[in-house]
């Protein structure tokens, strides 16, 4: 079994190389993926896209968790990238890969860097409780929801996809990896806060403004359970908790 999680990961990333991000994350999947067809036939082919696939398709869900069935229209470089390479391997599916296609939300965890939200807030206040850092904390929208999974939970699903036995309806098939619960960023970092037990004054910072915000986004996640027995179990207290000790060790080293 393959697992292919190689890419420009960051939509920041790819907005500011789109060729690099076309290069690697479609391009370098099309050759891996015929390579394996070539090579190594009879290797189960995991690929992992993004939720970020979907784009202007959370618009029209009207905030309902949208399924593996809506269309693919992405609104960013990184989002267009990860679709082209998702209908890729769906259409190499049909021509022998044996594939398990996976579209993640929003995971964070220990270890995540702080291009993204969560380790972003965390790094900051675990600055501001070992006194590196003055008690203010930078921020971009707090308006927006995401559906938030533990990066654990997610790497389970992959495992599983690679490692347990599976169904032939599975190979071939396409599954939203999400917890099907919004949260809002504001309540993200209020738990944040109320964890790191600092009293910190919070201030927007204008680069960290996207454009085209999407307001919710939440995925359904019955085709994996269906499929694969798989949901999510680790509660995001917990994450944010493990996210936020991570970098106070990292901090007081």
């Amino acid at each position: 079994a393959i697992i292919h999680l190689a890419a420009i990961a960051a939509p920041g990333d790819a907005r500011k190389m789109p060729q690099r991000a076309w290069d690697v994350n479609f391009q370098g999947t099309m050759n891996l993926a015929y390579a394996v067809m070539e090579y190594a036939p009879e290797a189960r082919f995991v690929f992992v896209g993004s939720s970020e696939a979907y784009g202007a398709s959370f618009v029209d869900a009207a905030k309902v968790p949208i399924k593996e069935t809506a269309a693919l229209k992405p609104m960013n470089v990184y989002g267009a990238t990860k679709a082209a390479a998702d209908i890729l391997i769906g259409q190499l599916a049909y021509d022998g890969l044996k594939a398990i296609r996976f579209r993640p939300f929003n995971h964070t965890g220990p270890g995540q860097t702080v291009d993204y939200v969560v380790p972003a807030f965390a790094k900051q206040l675990a600055e501001i409780a070992s006194g590196v850092g003055v008690p203010r904390i930078s921020v971009g929208n707090l308006s927006a929801y995401r559906d938030f999974l533990d990066v654990r939970d997610v790497v389970r699903a992959y495992a599983d996809a690679a490692l347990n036995d599976v169904t032939s309806e599975v190979l071939g098939g396409v599954f939203n990896l999400s917890s099907g619960r919004p949260v809002q960023i504001q309540s993200i970092l209020d738990m944040l806060i109320e964890l790191s037990g600092s009293d910190v004054d919070v201030e927007v910072d204008p680069k960290r403004l996207r454009g085209s915000e999407i307001a919710v986004a939440a995925g359904d996640n019955r085709a994996a359970f269906e499929a694969l027995g798989w949901k999510p179990e680790i509660d995001l207290r917990r994450t944010l908790g493990d996210v936020l000790e991570d970098w106070k060790i990292r901090i007081a080293r």
